[in-house]
């Protein structure tokens, strides 16, 4: 009986080493539950949801923005007490690359935020470093780079 589970295990293994498009079709499904998940996030950050926010950034995360970096608790003590309100955000573009329990996310967006009482839009390339855990995907950084014009280009 030992003998027939290996040789089932085996060619099982071999099935799955050998056909590609079932690792390609998995990646593809984790590169839609992460596009799925940034759009949660932006809505999250306009909505203010900072304890969903919480949830969601590593204990080690990073934020890089025009005014500075810094790390988890102070980008959520931001976003609870509205020194950013990330207004609005329109997402032009996405892509993601995943690299073993890392993708890197891209957008290209045009961000309508309230900093300090004022209102400013900008359009921003932002880069989201995500880790795969245990529970689910954890954000480890986001980063703001500011485009020199509105289209990106």
């Amino acid at each position: 009986m030992k003998k027939k589970y290996l040789t089932i295990s085996a060619l099982g293994f071999i099935f799955l080493f050998f056909n590609p498009s079932l690792v390609f079709s998995q990646n593809e499904i984790s590169k839609q539950e992460l596009i799925e998940l940034s759009k949660t996030k932006w809505q999250w950050m306009a909505d203010k949801n900072a304890d969903k926010l919480a949830e969601l950034f590593d204990e080690k995360s990073v934020f890089v923005h025009m005014g500075g970096a810094w790390g988890k608790d102070r980008e959520i003590e931001i976003i609870r007490s509205g020194g950013i309100w990330y207004k609005k955000s329109d997402v032009h573009e996405v892509s993601v690359e995943i690299i073993e329990d890392t993708a890197i996310l891209l957008n290209r967006i045009t961000l309508l935020a309230v900093v300090g009482g004022n209102e400013v839009t900008n359009p921003f390339m932002v880069t989201e470093v995500y880790i795969k855990k245990a529970d689910g995907w954890k954000l480890g950084s986001l980063s703001f780079t500011r485009l020199m014009t509105p289209g990106g280009n």
